[in-house]
Order: structure tokens, then sequence, then C-alpha cells
């Protein structure tokens, strides 16, 4: 007897040694149908590469280091200069470097490059969401730049690079560089057009000296920064380099690093600028819209890590409980049990589908593609984001008291959950770009009802999805406050329409019946019973 009470017994294996990517079967099946089929062998070789290297016991290791050594500030040398400088664990850099080596910032450069890159980010958020910050910013820098074609030319090979070079240095000496952005301020938060950080001209040649604050810097230890600033001629985008030509540091004075919920191996700063050399990117006057490029490219990332979270989420829940029993059984083949685990998968599969649609979007670029992604992007930023946390939540609980204590690895990913939905323009900006876009461009719903029309006629519920949106889209009274209803149905309808046309039948069925049909509660494991819950779960099964 002696000892056995430390016998440990009815536990889950740990969820490592398995391919992320080629184990979601809503992710590769969206890349598959998205992608040009002679990119196809190329690209599942690089993504189930990933995949194992996301789902490897290292990698999770390197994930739990970063996390609970989050990065210090170094204002000083050990002389008393000012030096300005972040320190990172050392798993940190291994999980930054995997993600730049992997193509993360190179979707501009190859063909279908934005469908493979979504489908890699959403993979390696399952590792390890906090390196996609820098990841995401260098990625969506190359729009912006691109109103300058010099700088463009200068900076995009470098921002699309494979190589990941830490070290601060003039940016001519590296083969890889790192963007941030600074944007809001503590008056105007979202309201960017609110800055007082001025910009004075140096020369005719476009070069500037900024002074003035930002509340928040992304990634505060990159090579240069898109930064909002007041020109003479209005607010004005602006490159900030970290490192001069001469070597010399440029004044970026970081005030503090933000103590956040989540998110925490990653540095977000508060920074001064008290003379500080800047580049103008665009037209004076014309940095919103300059800028606004990368807004919307990390606004898809940021549905992209929300969906994800949410997918790991699933997987954590569903790898449990396929192994715990519980009352005479294992936990998935309870009824209860199985009715929360397929709700949270759906909601899952619908954020992946719809997710994938988007970047494939990017790839195509035509007149009607761009129409689609004004409207169906904020829409999307607003929902998918906003499902991240209670989804989360709710997987947490199928872990029981397991799922609240850290070594579960599920704390973290609550955590992180909400983060998606606050950055990049919280909810009320998403819904409220919603309106903007219907009200200033036409094409942009007809984009949409073209796009959701092409599932029409094959299940009833959508068909009277569509009809209720249209006539509420009809009715403008009040539309401000209903601007975040707007946003929620047009993301539902659209993820109705794609599940119908790419999902499995009993995917898109229970996905019409209890998000478009009513036919659902307000908790998730409320489908109705009568749904093929069990296949839902399955296809939701990590193990592939």
């Amino acid at each position: 007897m002696s000892g056995s009470t430390h016998s440990v017994t009815n536990q889950a294996p740990p969820l490592v040694g398995h391919d992320v990517f080629t184990a979601d079967r809503a992710l590769a099946a969206a890349v598959e149908r998205h992608l040009d089929p002679a990119l196809l062998d190329e690209a599942r070789g690089e993504l189930s590469a990933l995949g194992r290297s996301a789902g490897s016991a290292q990698l999770q290791e390197w994930a739990t280091q970063a996390n609970d050594n989050p990065p210090v500030l170094r204002t000083h040398d050990r002389y008393g200069n000012r030096v300005d400088e972040v320190d990172f664990h050392p798993a940190w850099h291994r999980l930054l470097g995997k993600g730049v080596s992997a193509g993360l910032t190179s979707a501009w450069t190859r063909p279908g490059g934005h469908v493979r890159r979504a489908a890699g980010f959403v993979v390696w958020t399952q590792a390890e969401a906090g390196s996609g910050c820098p990841l995401s910013m260098t990625h969506a820098a190359v729009p912006a730049l691109r109103a300058d074609p010099a700088l463009a030319a200068e900076w995009e090979p470098r921002l699309t690079s494979t190589i990941y070079e830490r070290e601060l240095r003039p940016a001519r000496q590296k083969s890889g560089a790192l963007f941030g952005m600074g944007m809001t301020e503590k008056q105007g938060g979202s309201d960017v057009r609110a800055g007082t950080t001025a910009a004075r001209p140096l020369a005719e040649d476009g070069t500037y000296e900024l002074t003035g604050h930002k509340w928040f810097c992304s990634a505060p230890m990159s090579d240069a920064f898109l930064v909002l600033a007041r020109a003479p001629g209005g607010p004005t985008c602006f490159l900030v380099p970290r490192v001069l030509e001469d070597g010399s540091r440029n004044v970026f004075l970081i005030q503090r690093l933000k103590d956040k919920l989540g998110n925490r191996s990653n540095a977000s700063a508060e920074v001064e600028f008290d003379g500080t050399w800047a580049r103008r990117v665009g037209e004076e006057g014309r940095g919103v819209r300059t800028i606004i490029g990368m807004v919307a490219a990390t606004r898809l990332d940021c549905v992209l890590g929300s969906a994800g979270l949410m997918r790991q989420a699933v997987a954590q829940a569903v790898h449990h409980c396929t192994y715990r029993e519980a009352f005479g059984g294992k936990l998935v083949d309870k009824p209860l049990m199985r009715n929360v685990l397929a709700d949270l998968a759906l909601e899952s599969e619908a954020a992946t589908t719809l997710a994938l649609r988007l970047a494939a979007a990017y790839d195509d670029g035509g007149e009607q593609e761009r129409a689609f992604l004004r409207l169906a992007l904020p829409a999307a930023k607003y929902w998918v984001t906003k499902r991240c946390a209670p989804v989360a939540v709710e997987a947490a609980e199928c872990l029981g008291g397991n799922g609240y204590v850290e070594e579960s690895g599920l704390p973290r990913l609550v955590r992180e959950s909400p983060l998606n939905s606050i950055w990049e323009g919280a909810g009320n900006v998403q819904a409220l770009d919603v309106l903007r876009a219907l009200g200033r461009e036409p094409a942009v719903l007809d984009a949409y009802l073209r796009e959701v029309g092409l599932a029409r006629g094959a299940d009833h519920r959508l068909d009277r999805a569509i009809k209720d949106l249209l006539t509420e889209l009809a009715d403008l009274e009040g539309v401000e406050a209903r601007a975040r209803r707007l946003a929620e149905r047009l993301a539902l309808v659209l993820q109705g329409s794609l599940l119908v046309r790419f999902a499995p039948p009993e995917v898109a069925d229970a996905f019409c019946a209890a998000r478009l049909g009513g036919d659902g509660g307000a908790a998730f494991g409320t489908l109705p019973h009568t749904l093929d819950l069990a296949s839902v779960v399955e296809r939701a099964r990590p193990e592939s």
C-alpha cells in the first residue's frame, strides 16, 4: 500500500508531438480551397513543417519560458547613457526567429502568399501568440510603405526577408528587419486625428523632426516604426528608424512597458519623441489614409489570431475529454459534454473558414474583392475577435479545475483571448467602420451580397437570415446605435454562407440551426440534440 495514494490515473496526456496544421481539418481544407493547385504541395509541406514545430514539446517549453519571463526595459547603460532597449528571454528570440523564417512576414512576395501566410499565422498563434505582434506589424507595414516607392524599394526586401536579426544597427547593414507602429496618444485613443505629436520639416527631401508622445507603441524593440504626427499640412505618416545611418541612436525614449493582462511575452510601450528624425511616407495631411493599409492588414491578423486561439482552446478541450473518464465513460461520449464541445467546434471552424476567405481576397486583389474586404473585414474583426474570449473560457471549463491551473496552458489562452478585440480598433470602431463602408461605397454591399448569394437556396435558415439582413439594412432609423447588431449579422450570415458551401453537412446544419435559425441558447452547449454532434466533435479532434 505504500505510495499508492500518489498514483496518477485518469489524466489526459499532454497534447504534444502532433502536426497542428494537418490535424486542423477546417484550416487544411481552406488552404486547399483557396490555393492554386500548382502551389498546394509546396504549401502543404511548409505548413505541415510549421505545424509539427508548433505542436512540439520544445516550442511549448519556449512559449512558457517567454511568458514566464516577460520583457524588461533598460533605459540606460552602466555609464548612464540613454539606450532605451528592451531585453527579452532567449526563448522569445527563438520563437520570433522561427516565425520570421517560416515566412510570416513575406506574404507580399509570392503567389498565394496571403493564404499561405494566413494559415501559418493561425498555426503559429497556437504555439505562442505574443510573437505574432511584431510579425503582424512587419507584414502590415508593406502596403503603407508602398505610398512612397523609394521607401518601399529600400525597406520591403528587409521586411519580407526570412532572416531574423535581433541586433539594433543601421538598416542598410541588415538582411532582415522588423517594424512597429505608433498611432494612439493619451488624449485621443482610437481618435487618431486628435493626436498632438508635431512634425517639423527639416528639408525639402521629406525629412522631419518629431516632438510628442505615443501612449501605445507596438513592438518597441523593432528596427523602425510607422508613426502618425501632425505636420503643417495635417496628420501625416512617418517612418521612424531606431538607428540612424551613421550608427547613432535616434531619439526614441521608452518611458515604460505596459503591464498587460495577456500577451506578456511581447513588449508594448509608451514612447516620447524629442527632436526625433523621421521620413515622411506619402503626402502631408494624408497620414490616416496612408497608414490605413497597415491597419487593415493588422485587423485581418486580429481575425486570424483569434481563429488560432479558438482552435487551440477547442483542441485542448476535445483532447482532454477524449481521455478523461467520469461517471462510467469518456467525457467526450457524454451527451451534454459532446454538445458543449460541438458548439465550441462550430465557433472555431466558422472563424477559420471566414479568416481564410478574407486572406484569399487579399491574394486576388481585384476590384470586387477589395470592395468585399471593405465591408467583410471590419465585420469579421468585430465578430470573430469578440467570440474568442467566451470560447477560451468555456474550453477551460471543459478541463474542470485543471483548466484553471497555469500548467494546463488554458489560463494563458484566456488572458490572451480579449486582446484582438481591443487592439487595432475596438468593437465600436469596427461597427462604425461597417456603417461608413455601407454609406460611402455602394459597391461594398453588392460585393458582399454576391458572395453570400452563392449559397442561396442551400439552407432555408440561411435564406431567411439574408432576407432579414436586407430588411435591417433598409431601415436607417437609429442606425448608429444598431451598428454592432448589423456587424454581427453581417458576419454570421457570411460565416453561414461559407459553411453551407464548404463545410461538412453536419457542421453547416448545426451552425445554421444555432446561429441563424435561433435554435440555440446564449451559452455554449445548447445545440439541438437531434443534430449529428458526434461528427462535429470528431472533426475537431486534434490528433490526425
